[in-house]
């Protein structure tokens, strides 16, 4: 398997890992420069070399994947017998500078009830590097005439993010199909559909966070039917409600679109540095 598809592979089962670049060489090398490999936590996908140079990044792409880096890095190495490391020499006699990547898992947020506030948070979360699932029980919240994921001037036309939309009559059945780690957000037009939402997302497991649109007062009846569905308060504990950061204040849906969408970009970050 070549570092392309060991990639794709790796990206597909959600595991992170660092793309090791020779960008340049100065006299003799192993390699030609632009030979790549890939590293993850516990595999090594192509070769650049060989030796004490492939054993030097390999540690440091690891050293990467544990601190969660998000920016790339550069190492530079001489190939020299009077360049001595742990792990050996090589008398190549030239000089590499790699190029480490940090590829992390492609987060996935799924957003339930696509309602005022559902598609302005959509418009804002479509322009990151995300899987987003827009999700409802009523059809015409997902039309693509509203949505716009056709047409140049639609409204998620020139989203970043892959945009899956499901209409799900019965909405908490959307909640099997989506990858480990999910961050939910729970915003249908029916108090009914967002119990069952959290209820279920709590049953679920694997999924990171779980935020629910609302009030106190709301929540403290949720609490109450949740408990009476069995749910613990360890479970309880893991819905976030009110969601958004509490510096953004107001009530148009554009507002809170804004704050919810800010803490979900803190969420995300948070919870890859947390995998990786």
């Amino acid at each position: 398997m070549d570092w392309l598809d060991a990639l794709q592979e790796l990206r597909s089962r959600r595991i992170p890992a660092v793309i090791v670049t020779l960008a340049t060489v100065r006299g003799h090398a192993p390699r030609n420069g632009g030979a790549k490999m890939v590293v993850s936590p516990d595999a090594v996908h192509g070769t650049v070399g060989g030796g004490n140079l492939e054993q030097t990044a390999i540690e440091q792409a690891r050293r990467m994947l544990a601190a969660g880096a998000a920016e790339p890095e550069l190492l530079t190495l001489t190939l020299s017998d009077k360049a001595v490391t742990e792990y050996g020499v090589q008398c190549c006699g030239g000089e590499v500078t790699l190029m480490l990547e940090p590829i992390r898992v492609v987060p996935t947020v799924a957003v339930f009830g696509i309602g005022h506030v559902g598609l302005e948070l959509a418009r804002i979360l479509a322009r990151h590097e995300i899987d987003l699932h827009l999700i409802d029980s009523r059809a015409e919240m997902l039309a693509s005439e509203r949505v716009g994921l056709r047409g140049r001037d639609g409204v998620l036309a020139d989203a970043v993010a892959r945009v899956h939309v499901t209409h799900a009559p019965v909405p908490e059945s959307a909640l099997a199909a989506l990858p480990p780690g999910s961050h939910v957000l729970v915003m249908t037009h029916d108090h009914v559909e967002d119990l069952a939402v959290v209820d279920m997302a709590l049953r679920t497991p694997g999924l990171g966070s779980i935020g629910l649109i609302g009030s106190a007062s709301k929540w403290t009846r949720f609490r109450k039917k949740l408990t009476e569905l069995g749910q613990t308060d360890a479970d309880l504990s893991r819905v976030t409600t009110p969601i958004g950061i509490p510096e953004v204040t107001g009530k148009q849906p554009a507002v809170i679109a804004v704050s919810v969408a800010a803490r979900m970009l803190q969420l995300i970050d948070e919870a890859a540095r947390a995998a990786d």
